[in-house]
This record gives C-alpha cells, structure tokens and sequence, in this order.
C-alpha cells in the first residue's frame, strides 16, 4: 500500500514545480530523487513532440533537484519527417541548472505484426508485496518510498544483488494523468537501490545520469525492473536494466554509479 498522503510526486505552484514527501530522495532531505524528476523532464519533452513516440531520453544530473522547487522548458533541436530531437533544462529558482536531458523521438507507424524477439517478464499475479529495498533514508524523513508499491517474483527478496521487482507509483503532477514513459521514470531510476551490492549503510551509489530507452510503451500501471549492478574498485560504477509491463519487455534503463564506501 502506497503510504504517502501526497496526490502525486510533484505539485505545480505558480510556474515551479514543487516537490511532495513522496519525491523527496533517499541522500538529502532537501532534494528530489532522480526518477520523479526525470518523468518531469519527459513531461516538458512530449510536450514539445505531441506528433512523435519518446523512443530514449538521456538526463544528466549536474547538482541535486531542490524540493522546494524548479522550473522546466524544452525545445525541438530537429523535426524530420522519421526521427526528433529535443532537449530540456530543468532550474532551481535561484536559475542555477540541475538536470539537462536529450531525447530521441520517433514516428510510430502502424505496419501490421512483425517478427521479434520474445522476452516475457515476470508474472505479476505470482508476486508477493514486500518493502522497497532502500528502506530508510540518511535524513530520517518521508521520502520516495512512501509513495510506491513494491511486490516481488517468487525467489526474489530486497537483500543486495541483482533483483527483480514490480512497482506501483503515485502520478507525477497533481490532477494529471502521466504518460505510459512519464510513469516508467520513477522505477527506471531505481535499478540501483534494487540491485546495490551492499548494504545502505556500508556505500552510497548515486547515479548522475540515467538513460531510458523504450522500444513499446507500457500499458499497464504495475511495471517490472530486472536489475544488476557493476561496481568497481575506482568507484565507478553501473546499473542496468530490463524493464517491464504485465505484457512483457518494453525498454532498458543504465545509470552511471559514482560508489563510495561509508566511513564509520
């Protein structure tokens, strides 16, 4: 059961959007976690592509997202006939940037059945509900995961290691309905904290960046995550993973991890 009051992750107030507990992330009690905020930024860029289907976006995070609010625009950078660019900016209001995002978009046709790869996913009605696996945050306040349902496929567990999970977020912005991509973002962004090697409390592993790219849009409103994470003694790092609907495969997420050990 989704534990937070909030309505969505994010409210609109005058021209900011305005973080709820539930966006807050796990680092800082003052900042957004990455998965909201990125739906947010694939809200500004459908916006600006009504006529094409988001086929990948990419958001680097250059300082963390405030809660107390920000502000968003996008622009077409090319507008083919096959394929679209556009990039957004997400600001503090101070006018300091956060996030930037490049997206690839394409015309979506109708062709009739064509061959594919099979990759069925995990079955939903098998799962099992369970607690988010990053289940306390370093600021001891509400945050992302009271505003998520988790259940987990039989063998699986919110232990460290390569996981697989399904989640049921909030919407992204109050009084709308998000998108099939926009409400992809949120578990999109978790295949860290789903798949981290090691306790909470032993590392952190935050991600600046996160690609998303989707080959179908989702259809349900239950999404599936199969993630694994690569941590390597520089302190570089990786998440990847294969995402879900109730239907099957529908796209991929990578993050970058910056990992560091905690110090006692």
């Amino acid at each position: 059961m989704i534990e937070s009051g909030d309505k969505a992750f994010f409210r609109i107030d005058g021209d900011l959007v305005v973080g709820n507990d539930a966006a807050r992330g796990p680092w800082s009690a003052d900042a957004c976690h990455a998965g909201p905020v990125t739906a947010v930024l694939v809200r500004a860029l459908e916006a600006v592509l009504p006529g094409k289907q988001l086929a990948r976006v990419t958001v680097t995070f250059h300082r963390p997202v405030p809660m107390a609010g920000f502000h968003t625009a996008a622009s077409v950078d090319r507008d083919g006939r096959h394929v679209a660019t556009a990039t957004a900016r997400l600001t503090a209001a101070d006018g300091k940037v956060c996030a930037e995002a490049s997206s690839l978009f394409i015309t979506a046709s109708a062709h009739g059945p064509l061959p594919t790869a099979s990759l069925p996913g995990p079955d939903l009605a098998e799962a099992a509900p369970g607690p988010f696996p990053v289940e306390r945050a370093m600021h001891g306040l509400p945050f992302f995961q009271s505003g998520i349902e988790v259940a987990y496929p039989p063998g699986e567990t919110p232990d460290p290691g390569p996981t697989t999970l399904w989640m049921r977020t909030l919407p992204i912005v109050e009084g709308e309905a998000p998108s099939p991509v926009q409400s992809l973002c949120p578990l999109a962004d978790c295949g860290n904290g789903i798949s981290r090697n090691s306790t909470f409390a032993e590392a952190t592993f935050v991600n600046p960046d996160l690609t998303i790219a989707v080959f179908r849009l989702p259809e349900s409103e239950w999404l599936a995550s199969a993630a694994r994470s690569f941590w390597e003694p520089t302190g570089i790092g990786m998440s990847q993973a294969q995402l879900y609907d109730t239907q099957g495969a529908v796209g991929f997420a990578l993050q970058t991890l910056i990992v560091q050990p905690v110090k006692n």
